[in-house]
């Protein structure tokens, strides 16, 4: 193994933190947004959105959890060095793209920009993993193109889901959008936490091999 290689695998400390972070960040912000919500509120067929909407009770919960997100995003796009770059670059794209959906709040009636900003995001953090493909032998599994097409394709059929519910105004719309950000939000932790512990394998058994040298 190369340091190159070893190097790349060794994730800094603040990427594994804002890595977990944002899934957290996201569940308990869409959780205390709804509670927040009024008697009436349809948790179930409510979209996470209409959360951060015109309308919405504390509104500005839901907004603010997407801002965060949406930086937390961006910086483990640069923290992932293990990752290719054009994986990266789209992953800190969804990031900005975050940021403009708590910019542009949906109003009643549907917004355009808001959608835009919004497919935006789901299509980067959907699509990343496919840029993110490296090849080689000490590639980490989560980085390696089966793995990858993987993922992008179990993210698209909740999406796909997500957007046959919103078409039909159906019961669970709220639901397959919760699971299909949750899924999103949460794989990029996955491949932090794959590449450190490679990382840290290898930098034990090189350590070792030093040891009986």
């Amino acid at each position: 193994m190369s340091e190159q290689d070893t190097d790349l695998r060794d994730i800094p400390w603040w990427g594994g933190a804002s890595a977990a972070a944002a899934p957290l960040l996201l569940v308990g912000g869409m959780m205390s947004a709804a509670e927040l919500q009024p008697p009436g509120f349809a948790i179930f067929s409510g979209t996470v959105s209409s959360l951060a909407g015109e309308g919405a009770a504390y509104s500005w919960v839901m907004t603010l959890t997407f801002a965060i997100v949406g930086v937390l995003d961006i910086v483990t796009a640069v923290a992932l060095r293990a990752a290719a770059l054009g994986g990266r670059v789209v992953l800190a794209g969804a990031g900005i793209a975050g940021l403009l959906v708590a910019a542009f709040p949906e109003h009643i009636g549907g917004s355009l920009i808001h959608a835009c900003w919004a497919g935006a995001g789901f299509g980067g953090l959907i699509l990343w993993p496919v840029f993110a493909v490296r090849r080689g032998a000490d590639v980490p599994w989560v980085l390696r193109a089966s793995a990858c097409y993987s993922v992008t394709a179990v993210l698209a059929l909740l999406t796909v889901w997500f957007a046959v519910e919103q078409a039909t105004r159906g019961a669970e719309m709220g639901v397959a959008e919760r699971l299909a950000g949750v899924a999103q939000t949460f794989w990029p932790l996955v491949v932090v936490l794959s590449a450190r512990r490679e990382h840290e394998t290898a930098a034990k058994l090189a350590e070792e091999c030093t040891d009986g040298g």
